[in-house]
């Protein structure tokens, strides 16, 4: 089959092109997004490797672009795919779940049974005595991995539940402790503190 006749044919132009210009977008912009986590998060290897691939298949998709300026299905169609690869770099960066973040939580009733509860799953808990707005108060402050989030907020919304809380990325942690591997289950079972220290 002559592939020149193939890329000149109407179902080229028109199908063909705009998918693989799309499929390009996504990819790229999914790559950007990742590169662009990574450089905040201070991965310094993964990021220009990322910068490399994502840069490349760019100047295929543009070229593409250039060469077809009068198919509007190829500008549709890079557009679609710049929007979609937005989406799928937030998808895979929160399945991927990188690095670390601080959890501030300010309960609205004794926390002697949430630090308790905190502790026994394996958590780093640090807790305070603050003067909020209706007297004193006391503030947990923890910092864990991102992937052990959500297991963490579920503690909070079953032992303390109402609790104000603030979750803030971290770039750079340097002793404490942290729990040594994520449990699959939803919710935690009871067990002794098995704990990481990171540092010296």
């Amino acid at each position: 089959m002559d592939i020149s006749l193939l890329t000149e044919s109407w179902t080229f132009a028109w199908i063909i092109l705009p998918f693989l210009i799309f499929f390009a977008r996504v990819l790229d912009v999914s790559i950007g997004t990742l590169r662009l986590i990574f450089v905040a998060k201070g991965f310094r290897f993964y990021a220009p490797l990322l910068g490399f691939f994502e840069v490349i298949i760019w100047l295929l998709a543009i070229g593409q672009i250039m060469q077809h300026l009068d198919n509007f299905m190829a500008f549709i169609a890079y557009g679609l795919g710049f929007a979609m690869g937005n989406y799928v770099g937030i998808l895979l960066e929160e399945r991927i779940s990188l690095g670390s973040v601080v959890l501030r939580i300010i309960p609205k009733k004794d926390t002697t049974e949430l630090v308790r509860y905190l502790r026994e799953s394996d958590f780093g808990v640090t807790s305070m005595d603050i003067q909020g707005k209706s007297g004193k108060q006391q503030m947990i402050f923890m910092i864990l991995k991102r992937k052990d989030l959500k297991d963490a907020l579920q503690i909070i919304n079953t032992y303390n539940p109402s609790s104000f809380y603030s979750v803030e990325d971290v770039r750079t942690v340097r002793e404490g402790y942290f729990r040594l591997s994520r449990k699959d289950s939803g919710f935690i079972k009871k067990r002794k503190p098995r704990l990481q220290r990171l540092g010296k």
